[in-house]
């Protein structure tokens, strides 16, 4: 049998729940009912010591047990990624554009973690959230259950603020906010220019965006008329040297111990040479 990595006595139970309903959030590793009913599915959850199914009724003094999840066969793939910001609960890493954040793929960023990180308690460390495959920059990484769980709640409740810089085509007003519906869901993004090339044709711009739709900021330079460098979806001007979007500044309170968590990082250079040679 596999390791008991939790356990949990039911004390003073009066209610009638079946194990599916009452075990939501129970444990670290089962926030969902969708998490709970996949362990329950893959033989997880134990009553007693006995495997429990999802039909079974809670009663007190019962002892529920969760065994590890089978990760099977683990690569990790062997790439340097700067590490900008680490502790004991969380990092922060520089993805390099090109490569997916996760995925069912090799060559992602999730399994180039374990390489880069220190790990904590045997648990593989993992992005609590995305930047397109051709997007670079800050990415936050848990290094333990708890944390993961903790930051979800953070980006969900958009406590965590994003920076982005983008170079574009041509020149977009000084400020102002794009606000349309992408998936016939509302987006919004703030942007401001910060610098243009001297020949008029490219523009520096930082973009914050206040909702997380996919594309949301290539969608929205496009719909905006100033589409980003390198973006061949969304008919940006192509130089041949990727897109030119960063992600290069993160803003949180450590889920752990409340400190404010600033991070910023320089763009790439290639930013700095397109503006250079025009």
């Amino acid at each position: 049998m596999a390791e008991i990595i939790e356990e949990h006595y039911v004390e003073h139970y009066s209610p009638l729940l079946r194990l599916s309903d009452y075990v939501i959030g129970v444990f670290n590793d089962l926030p969902s009912r969708k998490s709970v009913k996949k362990a329950i599915k893959n033989n997880r959850v134990l009553i007693d010591n006995s495997v429990a199914g999802t039909g079974a009724w809670v009663k007190e003094g019962m002892k529920i047990s969760l065994l590890k999840a089978d990760e099977g066969t683990f690569k990790v793939f062997e790439l340097d990624i700067p590490v900008v910001y680490e502790d004991d609960y969380l990092a922060v890493v520089n993805k390099p554009g090109g490569i997916p954040t996760s995925g069912n793929y090799f060559r992602t960023l999730e399994n180039a973690l374990p390489y880069n990180i220190k790990n904590t308690n045997n648990y593989l460390p993992k992005p609590v959230h995305r930047l397109d495959s051709a997007t670079c920059g800050l990415v936050i990484v848990a290094k333990n259950k708890r944390t993961r769980i903790d930051l979800g709640e953070l980006l969900k409740s958009r406590k965590v603020k994003k920076v982005y810089h983008a170079v574009v085509t041509g020149e977009p007003p000084e400020s102002g906010m794009i606000s349309s519906r992408i998936d016939n869901k509302p987006a919004e993004t703030l942007f401001e220019r910060i610098s243009k090339s001297k020949d008029g044709r490219f523009s520096l711009i930082q973009l914050s965006p206040l909702t997380g739709r996919t594309h949301q900021l290539r969608i929205h330079c496009s719909d905006m008329g100033f589409p980003i460098v390198g973006d061949k979806l969304y008919n940006g001007f192509d130089r041949g040297k990727g897109l030119f979007l960063c992600a290069n500044r993160l803003e949180f309170n450590h889920p752990v111990t409340n400190e404010l968590v600033n991070i910023k990082i320089d763009l790439p250079k290639k930013f700095t040479k397109l503006f250079y040679s025009c």
